[in-house]
């Protein structure tokens, strides 16, 4: 269980901490395996290279889309909802790839009763290179 983050807490510009994994054949087998995803270019180099790869098999949009969710529940803890959450695939996840959610708060506000936070969010390879840059919504407790 974690403990939740407040919206009297968050400020605008607050960053994110960052959430970071080394991908491998090995985690993508295990994401494929959970997600009926085993399609041949995320699992054989040959099929990868086939697929316009030159590095051979590369990983899934949706693991990347699975860490950032992954980051924001931990920042904002089990009382939180994430309500939206989108991004756009811009490079590919090669093996070995060193992924680090980073995100920084955008906006807060109050609409309908509800402590509404907005983010921008992305996952960085080891180069620093925005491979999935997106936002999200994520609904926070009040302390009121």
């Amino acid at each position: 269980m974690t403990s939740s983050l407040y919206f009297e807490d968050v400020q605008i510009g607050d960053q994110l901490p960052t959430w970071s994994r080394k991908t491998d054949l090995m985690h993508w087998n295990r994401f494929a395996a959970v997600n009926d995803e085993f399609l041949p270019f995320h699992m054989d180099d040959d099929d990868g290279r086939k697929a316009g790869n030159s590095q051979g098999a590369f990983g899934m949009g949706n693991l990347r889309f699975a860490y950032m969710l992954n980051a924001l529940c931990a920042w904002a803890g089990d009382d939180a909802q994430v309500r939206e959450l989108r991004c756009q695939y811009r490079v590919m996840n090669q093996k070995h790839d060193t992924l680090t959610v980073v995100g920084r708060v955008l906006e807060k506000q109050i609409t309908d009763g509800e402590h509404q936070v907005r983010l921008e969010i992305s996952v960085l390879n080891q180069n620093g290179q925005s491979t999935c840059p997106g936002e999200a919504l994520v609904i926070l407790p009040t302390r009121a």
